[in-house]
């Protein structure tokens, strides 16, 4: 078989230290990379500092422009067998050249999270309703992302709940979904042993990139809603706030006297989530699954969250601390954690079992690769049976395309 030639085309450069989203790309490119297949990394996005640099991992790293042919070329050049694209908005941009330049390539969309589902959730929350997929179902943003879905051969979606939920609320062919979580080293007995003990660790942590609205809110609910009652709990015990993309907002709640401290950027986030005792992650809105949970697992850290924080997260499992929407519940069984050595232990060990059955790259990672042989095997079978992806490919239909077209000659 000729070697695949992969073409990644990101919504932002790789940032495994300030996002799950970051941490999510580069474990499908170690996937990618681990087949011997060529990789490229091409982004229209301006590359921060903190981006990771996908050079030495053997990437190309291509800057690319939105709404120019110059894209065309480089992709014809390029001629990639697969062409992944971060998030549905790349989709919409690049989607339709990919199709006209490379029709044999195989276009995979990783969604990360499904955005149309986290927006709704912050539009219901704001004007105080309640979230239905009725309103789903009356959605802008859902039109727009499920047709992305529908446009390419497969997508990879992260969490149980959005699988259900593109298959029974929207109807989506399971043949163009796949469940993908994030793929992760199992937890060994060698790795738990170096763990902190419950005695050794202390206070509360929170840690999020505060790009993201849903880490903003929690913060803030953690703020005004929670801390006080813990505090009141726990007159000694501190919460530290990590994040990348500090905001004043943030940085105005540090407040040492009330134990709530700002700290910024984690320079290493695995050594302060495995010091803290417990992760509070007071989500009111969101989707996907998270990396902050999924990294307080890997510490050995129980947390305490919130419906949409554990959703999608843990299959059959309990949860590994405890799950509270009401914010007085929250903060009583916070508090009982992180004093409870056995509950708190307990949590741990759950923890464990949860990344080691549901997150375990080297049991996810063969069907992943299977399933893309096998799509590009039947590529054409494959598409035919897609009949709503190829009328939303048709030409009558592009209304993306010519919008484009439209700025590119308006811009020259």
């Amino acid at each position: 078989m000729t070697q695949q030639q992969v073409l990644i085309i990101g919504y932002v450069w790789v940032e495994p230290n300030s996002s799950a989203a970051g941490s999510r790309m580069l474990q499908l490119i170690e996937q990618f990379l681990k087949q011997n297949w060529k990789v490229t990394f091409a982004s229209p996005a301006q590359k921060s500092e903190t981006a990771a640099s996908l050079n030495s991992l053997g990437v190309d790293e291509v800057s690319i422009e939105l709404n120019n042919t110059s894209f065309d070329y480089f992709v014809k050049d390029l001629k990639p067998t697969i062409v992944l694209f971060d998030r549905f908005m790349m989709e919409e941009q690049f989607g339709w050249r990919v199709a006209e330049n490379c029709p044999n390539a195989v276009r995979i969309l990783d969604t990360e999270d499904l955005h149309f589902l986290r927006k709704t959730r912050h539009q219901q929350l704001k004007k105080g309703e309640e979230f239905t997929t009725d309103v789903l179902l009356k959605s802008d943003d859902a039109i727009r992302e499920i047709a992305s879905i529908l446009r390419c051969d497969v997508s990879l979606i992260i969490s149980t709940f959005e699988m259900d939920l593109l298959k029974n609320v929207f109807k989506i062919d399971e043949r163009i979904l796949y469940y993908l979580p994030f793929l992760l080293d199992k937890i060994e007995e060698n790795q738990v042993e170096k763990w902190k003990p419950f005695e050794e660790r202390e206070h509360f942590i929170f840690i999020g990139n505060f790009f993201h609205k849903p880490n903003v809110d929690a913060v803030l609910i953690l703020k005004t809603s929670i801390w006080k009652e813990i505090r009141a709990l726990l007159p000694k015990a501190e919460i530290h706030i990590y994040g990348a993309y500090l905001n004043p907002q943030i940085q105005q709640l540090h407040n040492k006297k009330e134990g709530f401290i700002i700290k910024g950027f984690a320079e290493n986030a695995k050594e302060v989530v495995g010091n803290a005792r417990v992760v509070l992650a007071s989500l009111r809105f969101g989707a996907g699954i998270k990396g902050k949970l999924t990294e307080a697992m890997i510490c050995g850290t129980p947390s305490v969250t919130t419906t949409i924080g554990a959703e999608g997260m843990c299959g059959k499992f309990n949860w590994c601390g405890f799950i509270e929407d009401d914010f007085s519940d929250f903060s009583l069984k916070s508090a009982e954690i992180y004093r409870n050595k056995s509950t708190w232990e307990k949590a741990q060990e759950i923890g464990i079992d949860i990344i080691n059955y549901i997150y375990d790259k080297e049991k996810l990672s063969a069907p992943f690769i299977n399933q893309i042989n096998e799509i590009q095997d039947n590529l054409e079978t494959h598409r035919t049976q897609n009949f709503l992806g190829n009328l939303l490919q048709h030409q009558s239909l592009q209304a993306t395309k010519y919008m484009s077209k439209w700025i590119e000659s308006k811009n020259s």
